[in-house]
């Protein structure tokens, strides 16, 4: 018996909007000057859904460099720059967001105030109003389900009730270690390897997955 879907949580990168290569870009460019040359795709490919701090981690050790002190603040500032100027709503979010009239909120692991930003920039905060957590809040990255578990007990929902409409593999295994209906969204098919799943390639499709 399939559990009746009652609340949607969503990421924000890559799922609402169109930032993964946004954000693997200022890392491209950040990481010129330690004389790095990794591609915005490559690292898109590699890290997508990753905390932050366990990417440059694994940077530092994979290339043997120290990045400095103020590697985050300056990365994060040019991150906000590239969203000012090019961020956009992933295709069919407007759209699907107005169709689907359950409770809905978005669970990230990016920063809140990262979060918020994306949302206004691409006009997309009026579907959330304030139901928008993020892994820096709670202590907890994807693959472990602690964020959406506070997101569905903050919306008022049992683990169950819940979808989770993600774009990458951490997050889809955070939401099956929850509890919850993992959505892979996945419009370049890059995720072919991920079996048992509800898969679309298409917002449009969503209305169909949670039901």
């Amino acid at each position: 018996m399939v559990n009746m879907i009652k609340c949607i949580i969503f990421d924000c990168d890559g799922t609402l909007v169109d930032s993964e290569y946004l954000c693997n870009f200022g890392l491209q460019i950040m990481l010129k000057d330690y004389g790095i040359e990794s591609s915005a795709t490559e690292m898109m490919e590699k890290y997508r859904g990753g905390e932050l701090a366990t990417i440059l981690q694994d940077i530092e050790s994979e290339h043997q460099i120290k990045l400095k002190d103020n590697f985050v603040t300056s990365y994060r500032k040019l991150v906000d720059e590239l969203f000012e100027k090019e961020l956009r709503p992933c295709e069919g979010v407007d759209k699907a967001l107005k169709e689907v009239m359950l409770p809905k909120c978005v669970a990230s692991s990016g920063p809140l105030e990262k979060i918020k930003k994306a949302l206004s920039i691409t006009e997309l905060s009026e579907y959330f109003n304030e139901n928008i957590y993020s892994s820096y809040e709670v202590g907890s990255w994807k693959p472990d389900p602690g964020i959406f578990l506070h997101a569905a007990k903050e919306m008022g929902f049992q683990p169950n009730e819940c979808a989770v409409v993600e774009d990458s593999p951490v997050g889809i295994s955070a939401a099956k270690a929850a509890g919850m209906r993992p959505i892979l969204y996945d419009p370049n098919n890059i995720h072919s390897t991920i079996s048992s799943l509800y898969t679309i390639k298409h917002m449009r499709e969503l209305s169909d997955a949670i039901t």
